[in-house]
């Protein structure tokens, strides 16, 4: 076997910590973004929060990332109106500490967290044993409630059955049951139930009146749940013996309960969603900006960036630091600079959803926008992800505008979310009595020359949460 030598010319893209970096940065929320800005604030001491003229920061440098925004100083010269006297219950020894100031007698340790205390979202398990405890329970009936409260699951039902329980707990089942009938009492109404039927009958017997459409609705739960499923509403009348218009007064007290009574009470904290692009109408044109609120303000801090030359350690170290603030900031203004490209050219496809509605929704899918903005379709995917336009018809998020194409008979395509759309329609303007079947959507697609099949309106009607017919019938 020989040895030699060998030259071979090649492209390879290296993927360096900063391409890396910026990479990571464009896929970000803003809610994630802000987290990382925050994250490099405090490594970094050469990357500032630009407030303007903040003291120490060595004034406004090359490298700053800021947006216009409003002056919100108080005007302390429009305030010619100042009473005379201050209110008699204000005294000018009175202490207003509002947890801002950096001097001062307490520590933030003394302040009520109100913010964690607001934020924490009491478990259904929790909330239980709460009002376990604010029962007269025996010691033998407490630890059994709390074996019950263990077997609920998140919504609302026990998971375990009764007997099962009673091995479990080597108690007998009069015991359990009995204490479970006053777990059953709890809030949220309905809890602790074994099925629907029961579930819903709890809910029905907290009733204070018990009247004639209350007794009804009880019977139609316990024994006729299943008819009720069906909408099979011709048969329950001969069963109970009772015309539609009593009927539907029982039905209105049954559709006002709640399936899942544990989902009332949760430990899911709320999901803030901040828009990176507002969009508006400027006369008869859609204007897209960026959102100021949820854009960065960073600058170079200039007073330790002119420590930069020298040769030792401690000034390479600021060196570093100031080149990596400085790609920082490059690589945020790159991200701005995308995500807005990539709105202007989403609005400028679907203007007519904005003009329409979601009934005019042109297919598009990540090829059409890479083209229009000369990026790579993975790099619109990464623009796309978890980012959001507050537009005039609401807040959504860009992926919500590409969508599948369905063939029309004019050669042309319709978008798969505009089907969804004049599905939901279709369904709000059918017969309560006599709704309409895939079958039949179907037909009133064709007869406007959207051609699909049957099992496809099956498809975008379950993506849209729409029922089947014989769910949708009512009286």
């Amino acid at each position: 076997m020989k040895q030699g030598l060998e030259l071979k010319l090649g492209q390879h893209l290296a993927m360096t910590p900063q391409l890396q970096q910026a990479i990571r940065l464009l896929q970000l929320s803003t809610v994630d973004l802000q987290q990382e800005v925050q994250s490099m604030l405090e490594s970094n001491p050469l990357l500032d929060e630009d407030a303007g003229d903040e003291e120490g920061g060595g004034g406004p440098t090359p490298e700053t990332l800021a947006t216009p925004s409003e002056d919100r100083q108080l005007d302390l010269a429009a305030e010619d109106t100042l009473p005379d006297e201050l209110p008699l219950d204000s005294q000018w020894d009175d202490v207003f500490d509002m947890g801002t100031s950096g001097s001062g007698g307490g520590s933030d340790d003394d302040m009520p967290d109100f913010e964690s205390r607001s934020s924490h979202s009491q478990s259904l398990q929790d909330y239980l044993r709460w009002q376990a405890d604010m029962t007269h329970f025996s010691t033998d009936e407490r630890n059994i409630a709390e074996l019950i409260i263990d077997a609920i699951d998140e919504r609302g039902y026990l998971a375990e059955s009764l007997e099962d329980l009673a091995v479990n707990m080597n108690v007998e089942n009069d015991a359990l049951s009995a204490v479970l009938l006053r777990v059953q009492d709890f809030d949220p109404p309905g809890v602790g139930a074994r099925d629907l039927s029961e579930c819903l009958l709890l809910q029905l017997k907290q009733m204070v009146e018990e009247d004639a459409s209350v007794l009804l609705a009880q019977r139609i739960v316990k024994d006729h749940l299943q008819a009720l499923g069906r909408h099979d509403y011709p048969r329950l009348c001969a069963t109970l013996g009772v015309d539609e218009e009593t009927l539907r007064g029982a039905m209105t007290l049954i559709s006002a309960l709640n399936p899942k009574p544990g989902e009332e009470v949760g430990s899911e904290s709320t999901e803030y969603v901040i828009p990176d692009v507002i969009v508006r109408w400027v006369g008869k044109r859609l204007r897209v900006d960026l959102n100021p609120e949820a854009m960065p303000k960073l600058r170079i801090n200039g007073r330790y960036a002119g420590m930069a030359g020298g040769k030792d350690a401690a000034h390479k170290y600021i060196q570093d630091q100031l080149n990596e603030a400085r790609w920082f900031i490059k690589s945020l203004q790159s991200r701005q600079e995308t995500i807005l490209k990539v709105a202007r050219a989403i609005v400028e496809r679907q203007k007519d959803f904005f003009t329409n509605g979601p009934e005019s929704m042109r297919p598009m899918v990540l090829r059409h926008i890479a083209e229009a903005v000369e990026m790579h379709e993975s790099t619109v995917s990464r623009v796309t992800n978890q980012k959001y336009m507050i537009t005039p018809r609401g807040l959504y998020e860009f992926k919500y505008f590409f969508s599948s194409h369905v063939s029309t008979d004019s050669g042309g395509s319709a978008s798969a979310t505009a089907i969804r759309a004049l599905l939901i329609k279709m369904t709000q303007a059918e017969s309560a009595r006599h709704p309409l079947s895939d079958a039949e959507i179907a037909k009133v697609l064709a007869d406007q020359g959207i051609q699909i099949a049957r099992r496809t309106v099956a498809k975008y009607r379950e993506a849209a949460n729409i029922p089947t017919a014989s769910q949708r019938r009512r009286l």
